[in-house]
């Protein structure tokens, strides 16, 4: 027993002195733990899914909007913002477990049958993703496809009874920055940006050029509806 005694004490010494180099006291319990599991656990445990699961855990206790996305989701979501992708074309947000539509990318599949941004899938080909716990990872695998092939999809649309059905062709999306670009006086261009991304510098740019080449000495630059980035 005093064995025991003297190998928990030691522990414990060993997570205190651990401890001191962390920040603020709730910091240093949370880390105090995860230090003490990693450390003197009786099994080998993952560290990287203890810490992605406590994430989550905190974040459940704020409100619907705050949630986490670890890295792999991070780069799935921003994809639309990267290049070329193949599937529906629309930027969309996870709130309370539902798949909220942000903004269908322009001229792109689901906006050419009618989606409108607010709008919510709650299903797919006919298999429910809204109230199921479904992973953002799972949801993507049900929208994603080659170019070509068809999804049916369940939209809840705010002041409309009952839930509408749209069956979208899949299709490569190009993902642009800017929806316009013109001349609407001798003088005067016109420019008009829907998302930033990472192609909107250069977009922006060849955009200034050619209006330049033409004469541009003032510019209106038409920010409505930019959901940022």
């Amino acid at each position: 027993m005093k064995k025991l005694t003297i190998i928990l004490s030691v522990c414990l010494w060993a997570v205190a002195t651990q401890a001191q180099n962390f920040g603020s006291e709730a910091m240093r319990k949370l880390q105090m733990a995860e230090f003490a599991i990693s450390n003197f656990y009786v099994d080998k445990v993952d560290e990287d899914k203890l810490v992605e699961e406590a994430i989550i855990k905190m974040l459940a206790q704020l409100d619907p909007h705050s949630t986490y996305s670890d890295a792999e989701e991070v780069k799935k979501m921003n994809e639309p913002l990267q290049g070329n992708f193949e599937g529906i074309g629309v930027q969309f947000q996870m709130i309370e477990d539902t798949l909220l539509v942000v903004q269908p990318v322009s001229n792109g599949p689901s906006e050419k049958v009618g989606i409108l941004a607010g709008d919510r899938i709650v299903a797919v080909n006919d298999s429910a993703i809204a109230g199921v716990k479904m992973s953002t990872e799972d949801i993507m695998k049900r929208l994603r496809g080659p170019k070509g092939s068809k999804v049916n999809l369940t939209i809840v649309r705010r002041g409309v009874q009952d839930p509408l059905l749209f069956t979208v062709k899949r299709d490569k999306i190009p993902i642009l920055s800017l929806d316009a670009s013109y001349m609407i006086q001798p003088k005067t261009g016109y420019i008009r940006i829907n998302r930033f991304g990472a192609t909107t510098a250069e977009e922006f740019k060849k955009a200034m050029t050619s209006l330049q080449k033409q004469g541009m000495k003032d510019m209106i630059l038409d920010l409505q509806g930019n959901g940022g980035g």
